[in-house]
């Protein structure tokens, strides 16, 4: 089977080919950096099998995070037949350092030209031929969003795969490519057979500073080692600056050289795309409408919620009073039955009707691309909470789910700056726990006060940040994201998207939801609830809380849509506000909010993070929503 590799900068389009050629099994992002862990599926291409790897999108291969290593150790373990490098047109000069970093390593490679509709808008025409000759491989035009090329594109890469013709490795200055060769003379044999690089790749690693590389060679020979810190200092004098800066700067100026070539510079097309961008970045107007859209987003979502909740649960109602006509209502089968029907309605009647318009509302916001817009706005933001203005990305990855957020943290350079973001993350509301918040507040009190509990939530997030970041103190570099074009998003893509993440909830997230409601009925049955309340009393007595309410917050550990489910059930009945105040709603929802994440989150950050830190994050975590529940509930008994 032929092994492709997908690498090319974020924001190139490169994760729209791979959806185009795989058939849609993976998220399409505008998000620099979210696409941290590679991505691969088989496909047909001109009846040939073929493996397609996303790998995640990297500026260069010498790697300054994780991501960036991740793709450059892949491409080194020799399982790749051919690198498909997907280049931003309209940032061509840019891209092509990555492309000649490609060429270095001899891989059979074909250049797919994307965005050439941008790059044309932008006032740029390549000439691909010259290009092509220029690179010496094949350059094919794309317009990803559209399919144009892809299937030209992924046929020459076939091509070049079962061809096994190594590409040409460019040619540098000519004092630069003596030290090279001076090196790489030295390397021929043994060491670059252990290796298994060829000697000039392996002579421009040394010269690089690559610290791996560095780290073999003194290992195997400390003489080589010694020579080669020889000649990188040596090309570091010929050209007045560090050794490992000079190669970036010869590809830095070789890119340019290429691409004064092959493109030629118009005059740029001003439009409605910049006209918008002159209002939703605005450093006034962008935040008034950042509030706007997000306020929209909640209010549709919550109307079509609602919409669909109240007649679901109205029927599900019907069906556990007709069981009790048929069966013993105190019996053991009732029990599961029941359990089993409340489940189901849980899934149906409030989690889907709320998380699918929140996960089409996020996918057409991400792929139209507004949210790295979010990104650039929040920027200042973060850094007075004492972060990097990356952190935002794992911040808006939280409002979908934690996992990824945390994920995403690998994007940051510092340790610091991970973990710190990694806590914060999790105390942004996921898709479980905007459940919670619009079939709770939204459906019983209005939206109005569901958009306010976000509004809370980012200002206690910001005191968080501020308390952690004055634990560990660190001084925070600018940011620099990538702002994408906008782009229409595609029907296709937007429905697969929401797809995926409909299918995991069905998979994993549906039998918790019913074998919970399942476990939850027995223990009613047993009265084994009463004791699991008893020993939350403290949590519950603090808050203003039924003690009823307590086994919910264990199941909410599990996955958050239940302690929506489990609440109506440990209630006895779907009306709440006959139950609880809305003090009390308030500030039940507050507490799901910041406690304890989920399971899956939970082991994601031990993976990440080990097991201290992550027993950190749990205590800060709830601590945080005890005093906000605390807090909450002293505010509503002094205005009620």
């Amino acid at each position: 089977m032929i092994r492709i590799a997908l690498v090319g900068q974020p924001n190139c389009g490169k994760s729209t080919i791979f959806n185009h050629l795989v058939g849609y099994k993976a998220n399409t992002s505008n998000l620099p950096g979210t696409t941290v862990e590679y991505l691969k599926s088989e496909t047909l291409i001109n009846g040939k099998r073929a493996e397609v790897i996303d790998l995640p999108g990297t500026y260069s291969l010498s790697p300054v995070d994780q991501a960036e290593t991740e793709t450059r150790n892949f491409l080194r373990s020799g399982k790749v037949d051919a690198v498909l490098n997907v280049a931003d047109a309209s940032l061509l000069s840019r891209s092509l350092e990555l492309t000649l970093q490609l060429l270095e390593m001899g891989i059979p490679l074909v250049v797919c030209l994307n965005m050439l509709d941008e790059a044309k808008r932008k006032g740029i025409t390549v000439d691909l031929d010259k290009l092509s000759a220029e690179l010496g491989v094949p350059v094919v035009p794309t317009i990803a969003v559209r399919g144009i090329g892809v299937k030209r594109v992924a046929s020459q890469t076939i091509k070049a795969a079962t061809s096994k013709v190594s590409p040409p490795s460019p040619v540098y200055s000519a004092d630069v490519e003596a030290v090279i060769e001076e090196l790489g003379d030295k390397l021929t044999g043994g060491m670059a057979r252990r290796f298994d690089l060829p000697p000039r790749l392996l002579a421009i690693k040394l010269l690089d500073g690559d610290p791996d590389c560095l780290k073999r060679v003194k290992q195997e020979s400390f003489g080589l080692y010694r020579e080669a810190n020889r000649l990188r200092d040596k090309l570091g004098k010929l050209r007045g600056r560090r050794g490992e800066e000079v190669l970036s700067a010869e590809r830095h100026s070789k890119a340019m050289e290429i691409y004064e070539r092959a493109a030629t510079v118009g005059r740029p097309t001003v439009g409605i795309r910049d006209r918008l961008d002159a209002l939703l970045m605005h450093k006034v107007w962008g935040y008034l409408f950042l509030g706007a859209i997000m306020y929209g987003l909640f209010f549709v979502v919550f109307k079509v919620g609602s919409l669909i909740e109240g007649p679901m649960m109205e029927w599900f109602n019907q069906a556990v009073t007709a069981l009790g006509t048929v069966m013993p209502a105190d019996s053991i089968w009732f029990a599961v039955m029941s359990g089993l029907i409340q489940g189901v309605a849980g899934a149906l009647g409030f989690v889907l009707p709320y998380l699918i318009p929140f996960w089409l509302g996020l996918a057409l916001l991400e792929d139209a691309g507004y949210l790295p817009r979010v990104g650039y706005l929040m920027d200042v933001f973060m850094h007075r909470v004492g972060l990097h203005g990356k952190s935002v990305i794992p911040f808006i990855l939280g409002y979908g789910c934690s996992v990824p957020a945390v994920l995403a943290t690998r994007i940051l350079d510092s340790p610091r700056d991970r973990f710190v973001t990694a806590v914060l993350a999790v105390m942004v509301p996921c898709a479980a726990r905007t459940t919670v918040i619009l079939g709770l507040v939204g459906y019983f009190l209005g939206p109005t006060i569901a958009f306010a509990l976000y509004v809370v939530n980012l200002f206690v997030v910001a005191i968080a940040g501020k308390i952690m970041t004055k634990v560990f103190p660190r001084v925070t570099p600018g940011l620099i994201l990538e702002i994408p074009t906008y782009k229409v998003p595609s029907l296709r893509v937007i429905t697969s998207k929401v797809w995926i993440q409909a299918r995991e909830f069905i998979i994993l997230a549906w039998p918790l939801l019913i074998g919970g409601s399942i476990v939850l009925s027995l223990f009613e049955y047993g009265h084994i609830n009463y004791y699991l309340n008893l020993g939350l009393l403290p949590i519950t007595w603090a808050l203003g809380l039924p003690m009823a309410i307590g086994v919910t917050l264990i199941f909410g550990i599990f996955r958050k849509e239940l302690t929506l489910i489990m609440l109506f059930q440990a209630l006895g009945t779907t009306s709440v506000a006959s139950v609880l105040s809305a003090g009390q709603m308030i500030t039940f929802t507050l507490f799901v909010m910041f406690y304890i994440p989920c399971v899956a989150t939970i082991i994601m950050l031990w993976h990440e993070f080990g097991m201290r830190k992550t027993a950190l994050v749990l205590g800060f975590t709830t601590g945080t929503a005890l005093l906000v529940g605390v807090i909450a509930r002293g505010i509503a008994s002094i205005i009620h």
